[in-house]
């Protein structure tokens, strides 16, 4: 079962922030909604829209071999986006090394994620996904630093990185 949060105002301003939109803007909440509402594509669709590699770990739950990602490396002040439907998921500020293979974060922007428990690996782990397209990112575990303890494990192929400007 997904487990999906309701944004609060808190919430709500950031994403707006994330999105390029001021706080101070007035937005119709239809507008706001409809940045977070799910996308319901069909099987065609995705693979139109998605790379091979991207189809089987968004739509098909995959993973993608660890040191893989070349955002592994990525150093740069930005946003980690969903690569299915470019919602954002996660700060550059909650990356770290994690030594895992895998780009790693502490935290996930507010609102972003729904989670499921998944058994694929015999033992129960929390999978998440995109709130709005529902694509596979990866596991957490909770070896990850401080302040969350949490290690958001995902797979590089599944996101997109915007740069700060």
């Amino acid at each position: 079962m997904n487990t999906l949060h309701a944004l609060n105002r808190r919430q709500t301003m950031k994403l707006l922030s994330l999105l390029g939109l001021s706080s101070q803007a007035v937005l119709p909440v239809a507008d706001v909604v409809a940045a977070t509402a799910p996308w319901k594509l069909s099987e065609a669709e995705w693979k139109k829209r998605l790379t091979p590699a991207q189809f089987d770990v968004l739509r098909e739950e995959g993973t993608e071999r660890p040191g893989s990602s070349p955002f592994n490396a990525e150093k740069r002040t930005g946003t980690y986006h969903c690569a299915g439907c470019d919602l954002p998921l996660f700060s550059s500020d909650a990356k770290y090394e994690s030594g895992t293979g895998w780009p790693s974060f502490h935290t996930p922007l507010p609102g972003a994620l729904g989670t499921k428990t998944d058994f694929k690996a015999i033992f129960p782990r929390t999978e998440y996904h995109c709130v709005r397209c529902d694509g596979h990112q990866g596991h957490v575990f909770n070896d990850g630093p401080k302040p969350s303890g949490k290690r958001y494990c995902n797979n590089g192929v599944a996101l997109s990185f915007k740069a700060a400007a």
